[in-house]
């Protein structure tokens, strides 16, 4: 117990210091680009058109609804994270507890994982559509969703029970998937690539571990991207409802979409952000067409 208690005041430390970089990820996943493109320099030196980044999409925001305006959904967001961290804790010791002491079972492990990521990801996945949705008011400076309990209730009204799991199967397809490729990549390195008479066997298997989950996490982007616009998709927020996004059936047609588009990678960068190809700047609607 002590153990989880720890693992959530961390938890909830860094979700607090990173809400403001998912905040403006989430609003350039939508589309919205209240920020001109400017004459910038690419990794290489050269000069090029570029979009706003992370410090000048913060400052924008800064200036609209002060510094606390970038901390708009963190409290579901802090709900989600900390059910979350009980909810795996709990299952990570009731499902094949055996496996704890068969570290070579690499398999087993992942599958042990995995069930106690969709559970966390399930049951939580109410807070973060109230996250996001939260979040996307900005664009519209709207007010619908003012507060969790609030949110619930506006939820269900409208929406019954399926509006709080709006774009939960990419979300789980992506987590899933994730975590099988980071898992997978690693063993197979840590188990013929690196030897055992290597010096700093340690340090090189956490590195490992660490470029398989960095990019499993670009592999699977298009789950959270097309996760994250279902869950506002047509909720009564300007960020989505047209000209933002369409009114996507289902996510399969939203995938489409987006890659008929040529936006599955959008708001996966927020440095050096280039312009989309073939795409005009609206000023007034504040983003591409």
């Amino acid at each position: 117990m002590a153990d989880t208690c720890g693992q959530v005041l961390l938890g909830s430390g860094l979700t607090v210091l990173s809400h403001p970089l998912m905040y403006i990820k989430v609003l350039i996943q939508v589309g919205h680009e209240p920020l001109p493109p400017t004459l910038g320099r690419n990794l290489f030196g050269r000069q090029v058109q570029q979009l706003p980044g992370l410090f000048s999409y913060a400052k924008h925001i800064v200036k609209i609804d002060g510094k606390v305006g970038l901390f708009k959904g963190l409290v579901p967001r802090l709900c989600a994270s900390t059910i979350g961290t009980f909810v795996h804790s709990k299952v990570m010791l009731h499902v094949f507890p055996s496996v704890l002491t068969l570290q070579c079972w690499s398999f087993l492990q992942t599958t042990k994982e995995m069930i106690a990521r969709s559970c966390a990801t399930v049951i939580t996945h109410p807070f973060h559509v109230i996250t996001l949705r939260c979040m996307v008011q900005f664009i519209g400076r709207e007010t619908k969703y003012s507060g969790v309990f609030d949110s619930i209730v506006t939820i269900y009204r409208e929406e019954g029970i399926l509006g709080f799991f709006a774009g939960l199967i990419p979300r789980l397809l992506g987590d899933v998937l994730s975590l099988w490729i980071c898992n997978m990549l690693a063993h197979l390195i840590n188990t013929y690539a690196i030897d055992d008479s290597m010096n700093h066997k340690g340090e090189i298997k956490n590195c490992s571990q660490a470029g398989t989950g960095f990019l499993a996490s670009m592999l699977t982007y298009p789950f959270v991207l097309v996760s994250n616009l279902m869950a506002i998709n047509n909720c009564g927020l300007a960020g989505g409802l047209p000209p933002y996004a369409s009114i996507y059936p289902s996510w399969v047609d939203c995938w489409r979409h987006l890659s008929r588009e040529g936006n599955m990678s959008r708001g996966n960068s927020l440095f050096f952000r280039k312009l989309p190809a073939g795409k005009m700047y609206a000023i007034e609607q504040k983003r591409f067409f």
